[in-house]
């Protein structure tokens, strides 16, 4: 691990780097890995025989090939008693230097880029995924793409075409009912 930044309230940006990275497909982001943990959600650093670790899956938001490096994004679940799963854990309290066990890449659904036009839907854990996609968009690309997030500052920039709407919504707004008053 490289850097860990709080890219806002509730989301935490961690940059692997190492060799096995280097082999990653060019395309992958928006792909997801695995994370693994043992039973108590320590990083694992090798796998023993005969125990399953505990795995976690997460996107890759950007592949810098150039550094072998990858950026993955984590929704800050964290409590008010300081309670959360493993993976949001371990990232909040990610250090450079710190190392952790990934299997990947996994290829997500793709999207019929000849598609007259395109509508999609996501919360925070799925901005990740969600912006890759969209950047892959063709640049004539029409639709709309409805976003929900915890709070007004984890709104993030997004590269979408010119025809592209992207509506973000807060907490308190209602996900369902603005997919649905979007214009079919």
């Amino acid at each position: 691990m490289v850097s860990s930044e709080r890219v806002s309230p509730n989301m935490q940006r961690i940059t692997l780097q190492g060799e096995a990275l280097a082999n990653f497909p060019a395309d992958c982001e928006g792909s997801y890995i695995k994370f693994l943990f043992d039973g108590a959600g320590n990083t694992i650093h090798e796998m023993v025989e005969g125990e399953r670790p505990v795995m976690r899956t997460y996107t890759i938001r950007k592949f810098m090939p150039e550094t072998s490096s990858i950026e993955v994004d984590f929704v800050r679940h964290i409590t008010e008693d300081l309670q959360c799963g493993f993976a949001a854990r371990w990232a909040d309290n990610a250090k450079a230097g710190d190392s952790v066990s990934i299997m990947g890449p996994g290829p997500i659904a793709d999207i019929d880029m000849a598609a007259d036009w395109f509508f999609m839907v996501a919360d925070m854990t799925a901005l990740p995924a969600l912006s890759a996609k969209i950047k892959t968009l063709p640049r004539d690309a029409k639709g709309y793409a409805v976003i929900k997030v915890q709070e007004s500052n984890d709104i993030q920039e997004i590269e979408a075409p010119t025809g592209f709407k992207v509506t973000w919504l807060v907490e308190e707004d209602s996900l369902s009912e603005s997919a649905e008053a979007q214009p079919w």
